[in-house]
This record gives structure tokens, sequence and C-alpha cells, in this order.
């Protein structure tokens, strides 16, 4: 069940109560009167200072489970104050990251959605949309210019949205232990080849 914006406003004003054991927080916190009477089923998030580039190189191919591209040797780090704008070049992809901090309880998931407005102008929000319930962090964001002009991106403009939902579950102290939980700047992340991927890789 998708939680609309009064329920939302709810869980985050409950958030500042002590009581409140395992509460929803978005730090910067939204205009809570606002949010409410918006009638919608997200938070708006914006987009923060952080971002991240892969590095041109003259690499034959991206292995990404050979050991040997590292983060590091791949990513070049960006940082963009307020006021500042990051050019997105047709054909380029960028990863930023949210301004707001957030963090989910037990109870809650939700996934990341582009605003169709941005969308329309050729910027897409490609990111792995899921989080999971417990997740604590700034979200990276995939993003990507489709289109046929240059778009500046500005940290603190309104870039994705937040969609939340219930999850029903009978263990709730089983929560996100992803390497992302945490991260307060983009990040490329690492990828492990599963075991059907590993045995076919073996030789015989």
């Amino acid at each position: 069940m998708i939680l609309k914006s009064d329920r939302l406003a709810k869980l985050l004003q409950d958030s500042k109560n002590p009581d409140t054991a395992d509460p929803l927080v978005v730090v910067p916190r939204p205009d809570l009167t606002t949010l409410k009477a918006a009638g919608s089923a997200s938070i708006d998030i914006r987009l923060g200072t952080w971002f991240v580039s892969l590095k041109q190189s003259r690499m034959t191919h991206l292995s990404v489970d050979d050991g040997k591209s590292r983060a590091g040797r791949l990513t070049k780090t960006h940082y963009v104050p307020f006021g500042d704008q990051y050019v997105l070049h047709p054909g380029s992809f960028v990863l930023g990251v949210t301004l707001e901090w957030i963090r989910l309880p037990a109870t809650l998931a939700a996934y990341v959605v582009g605003r169709s407005s941005w969308g329309r102008r050729g910027l897409i929000i490609a990111t792995a949309t899921g989080v999971h319930p417990g997740f604590k962090g700034c979200l990276t964001l995939e993003l990507s210019n489709v289109g046929e002009i240059p778009i500046g991106i500005r940290p603190g403009m309104t870039i994705c949205q937040l969609f939340i939902h219930s999850v029903e579950t009978d263990e709730p102290d089983l929560v996100d232990q992803s390497g992302f939980v945490g991260m307060r700047k983009p990040t490329l992340g690492k990828i492990k080849p599963d075991l059907f991927a590993r045995q076919l890789g073996r030789p015989d």
C-alpha cells in the first residue's frame, strides 16, 4: 500500500516524538503543511552537491568482477556549491546524490522516480529505484542526458520523487545490510557475480 501525503506528513511529525521507536526520517524535513495539502503520494527530493563521473579510459571494456576496475581508477568526484550548476551534456552520464538524508523504518520501503518535467527535457533519473526497509543515508541518483542540448542541474533543485509503501514482515529486525547504507556521497558500488555466474566461469 502506497502512503498518501497526509499519512507521510503524520509519520514525519511523529518522528519528533522521542517515544517513536522506529521513525521515518527525512532531513532536511519537508514543510509538513505543504506536504499534507499536496494530495500526492510522494515526497519531493532535491539534488545534493556531490557528483561522480566516469573518467575517459583506454580500457577495452569495463569488467566489473575482475578486481582491477576499482572506483578510484574509474571515477572523478565533483563538488558543486549551491548557486552553481553541473552541466550534463547530451549522451553523458553522472552519479548524483540526494540533498535529503533518509531513514526508513523496518515496516516501510520506497522507490525513487524521476520527475516527468525533467524527463520531457531529456534528463533521465535511471536510478536503482528500490529503497529497502532500514535504509539510512543519502540516495545515489544515476543521471543521464538523452536529449539534444546540454542541461544545467543545480544543487537544491527538486530532482525526483520518493514513493513510500508499507511492508509486511514477520522479522522486523531483518533490515537493509547493503554497502550503500549510511552513504552521504554518490558511490559506484561493487558488483559481485552470483553463484551461477561463478559456476559458468569455472573451468572444467
